[in-house]
């Protein structure tokens, strides 16, 4: 089966590919698809709203089974007005470029002192107009880390925040890992057992 993954990101793409490896199934992205892509704006207030909101509308775009994610960031002991939620990219409603959020997050981790964080993650996959399913589950959300304040010397277009990514267990940055444990921090096990209930 073809499933289109509704996101430009080519990170998260090759990310959830290796993922999902295992399975009898082709992920394309949506630079695959040779035609105008419709805006969308997301402005849910939570990761599912998000995932579902982007879901349908390339569902309807494409009639082709497809599947959207979106995530929050959510930090321990943070006070609730500077917690980013599913506003990891916009702060004070500007729309930040990779160097901004390194900027913007690192000063927040200079600020308060090495943060534990955790990514809330959600997915909303569309088979057919009958068959459209979503989760938002425990599986799904990140293992915490550390967001430090010093960045690593490696960048990853699409993926700001890896590099100021810290695991808590080793205190190493997870650049600092093999690829293997980067996409455990990338695509969680739980995006695995959805797409093996649901397909």
């Amino acid at each position: 089966m073809q499933i289109l993954y509704g996101t430009g990101n080519p990170a998260k793409l090759e990310a959830m590919r290796r993922r999902l490896e295992s399975l009898p199934v082709e992920i394309i992205g949506l630079k695959d698809m040779d035609t105008k892509l419709p805006d969308i704006v997301e402005d849910g207030k939570t990761p599912l709203e998000n995932a579902r909101k982007k879901a349908c509308t390339y569902y309807k775009a494409f009639r082709i089974p497809v599947f959207s994610c979106d995530s929050g960031l959510y930090f321990d002991g943070l006070p609730n007005d500077i917690q980013p939620g599913v506003h990891v990219r916009t702060v004070n409603g500007k729309y930040l470029s990779d160097e901004e959020m390194l900027a913007y997050y690192s000063g927040l981790a200079e600020k308060y002192g090495d943060l534990t964080a955790r990514y809330q993650n959600a997915i909303c996959f569309i088979k057919d107009k009958e068959h459209i399913y979503e989760a938002m589950e425990k599986s799904m959300e990140s293992r915490p880390f550390i967001l430090t304040a010093k960045p690593h010397k490696n960048r990853k277009r699409g993926f700001p925040l890896d590099s100021l990514s810290m695991n808590p267990e080793t205190g190493k940055y997870f650049y600092d890992s093999n690829e293997e444990e980067l996409d455990e921090v990338a695509v969680e096990d739980g995006f695995l057992e959805f797409f093996r209930r649901y397909l």
